[in-house]
């Protein structure tokens, strides 16, 4: 789950490497909103700790 903005990062710099510039822009988007999900869904959970 954590390697999906990996990915869509390097789907994005495929994207610019073969000329299209509006696919890679989106993608670049779409990795900082996932990556800010992420983070959202990550600082909020709660630890389920027992000692």
């Amino acid at each position: 789950m954590m390697a999906l903005p990996f990915v869509i990062v390097f789907a994005g710099l495929a994207f610019a490497w073969y000329g299209r510039r509006g696919w890679a822009l989106g993608s670049g988007l779409a990795a900082i909103a996932v990556t800010l999900m992420l983070f959202r869904l990550h600082a909020t959970d709660s630890l389920a700790l027992s000692f």
